[in-house]
């Protein structure tokens, strides 16, 4: 048995086909396969249920497989210890996002990243809290960008920042004509209009719906916060969105109205998350900090812009 063989069998548990796994693996086909029969040999039970149209693995091939996941996670990660003993600050992260945050953080805290660690190749992955969390524990992240609370005593959760929240209305709903911030219970049976179900940001409007007597509107549900700022804008309803997602680079839309809370608005806490067996721990605190770094205007409670008045119709003068 070595780590090449290993390498095969996790590719074959990610792809679930032959050609595809050998494709990920820079192998042909025959070369995979064959080494796979191997392995089997090897240890003397099937790893693989070979169908004409699909392969599946056993239940000990599926339990081989996770454990040769982490197997080859801590064979990266002796790896990575001893290259970032000799130059701390160089090589590769592999940092996850979700989705209604990296595209909004990202050019804020990139440029000033990339200055601080030139020799640093930071690959990004966006995906929902789940994934970034499962991918997290099996080695193929080294850390991610999460909103708390989290639950798992194998990672540290190192905290950077709040996120306030701010409510979009459409011009003609009636929140739109205030002059003054938003009481949370103001939203007291109100129907706001949320993502899909997977969503982080899903959950934590729901825990602001309970705290202010709101509810879902029915029979929608997006699948990303642009869709959300769309139907806004369409006046088919209103939502929360986190505040850097109304930030430039971020277009304002002349048909949504942005309001913010008064006192400590409704809100989400940003943390780095990485495994505590991580050998990374040590330059992972370094490029917390400069997350950390985001300028606070950025979160800050945004004034509300006067409300544009009509303009006055003008009389033809009598000659």
């Amino acid at each position: 048995m070595n780590l090449r063989d290993l390498r095969y069998l996790v590719a074959l548990a990610d792809h679930k086909h032959f050609g595809r796994a050998a494709e990920a693996s820079f192998v042909s086909q025959p070369t995979l396969s064959t080494q796979i029969r191997k392995l089997e040999d090897e240890l003397g039970v099937p790893l693989v249920e070979r169908a004409p149209r699909r392969v599946m693995l056993t239940p000990v091939g599926r339990e081989i497989a996770e454990r040769a996941r982490r197997v080859l996670a801590e064979v990266g990660q002796m790896t990575e210890l001893a290259r970032r003993s000799q130059d701390p600050e160089a090589g590769t992260v592999r940092l996850g996002l979700f989705p209604t945050l990296a595209p909004y953080l990202l050019p804020h805290v990139l440029p000033p990243i990339r200055a601080r660690f030139p020799r640093l190749e930071l690959l990004l992955v966006e995906e929902k809290t789940d994934q970034i969390l499962a991918r997290l524990r099996d080695g193929r992240l080294d850390a991610g960008l999460l909103a708390l609370p989290l639950h798992d005593d194998q990672l540290h959760a190192e905290p950077l920042f709040e996120e306030p929240f701010v409510l979009a209305v459409p011009g003609s709903h009636p929140f739109a004509r205030r002059e003054k911030p938003l009481d949370l219970r103001d939203l007291d049976d109100q129907h706001l209009l949320l993502l899909e179900e997977g969503h982080c940001l899903r959950d934590q409007a729901l825990d602001v719906c309970r705290a202010a007597g709101a509810s879902e509107r029915d029979g929608f549900r997006a699948t990303s916060l642009e869709t959300l700022r769309q139907m806004v804008a369409a006046g088919v309803g209103i939502t929360l969105l986190p505040a850097l997602a109304v930030q430039p680079p971020v277009p304002p839309s002349p048909d949504v109205r942005l309001l913010p809370f008064r006192g400590k608005a409704p809100s989400r806490e940003i943390a780095m998350v990485w495994r505590r067996s991580s050998a990374m721990g040590g330059f992972l605190m370094q490029l917390a900090q400069e997350f950390r770094a985001l300028p606070r205007e950025l979160l800050r409670p945004m004034p509300i812009l006067p409300v544009a008045s009509a303009p006055k119709k003008r009389t033809a003068k009598r000659r």
